[in-house]
């Protein structure tokens, strides 16, 4: 079983910055990808960036140029600094995990962190 503890969340004004992290824990043999998640009221829960092993990233297109996804692997972390936040990054943020343990493949959602963007 995989556990993640997400953090960083908060309130903050427009075009002000958050930093999240998720810390992955439990029967981990390794973590292939990491990424994080958003679901604003109403709406579904969307990727925002992922982030692979290699280090390979990938970012939907609204937050290019925003939001930056860095790893640390021996703390089995993943981090989210998000730059220039407008009240659309409103949201609470899903850390995820793609793992190989004992049991085989396991996907894994954090519990979520609210961000909020307001002046």
């Amino acid at each position: 079983q995989v556990q993640l503890v997400e953090s960083g969340g908060g309130l903050v004004q427009p075009g002000g910055s958050l930093r999240l992290s998720c810390t992955a824990s439990g029967s981990i043999f390794s973590i292939y990808v990491m990424g994080w998640y958003r679901q604003a009221p109403g709406k579904q829960r969307e990727l925002v960036a992922t982030i692979t092993s290699g280090g390979r990233t990938n970012y939907v297109d609204f937050v290019k140029g925003r939001f930056t996804i860095s790893r640390d692997t021996a703390k089995n972390t993943v981090y989210l600094q998000m730059n220039s936040l407008k009240p659309e990054d409103t949201a609470v943020y899903y850390c995820n995990t793609g793992t190989w343990t004992p049991a085989g493949q396991a996907d894994s959602w954090g519990q979520g962190t609210q961000v909020t963007v307001s002046s």
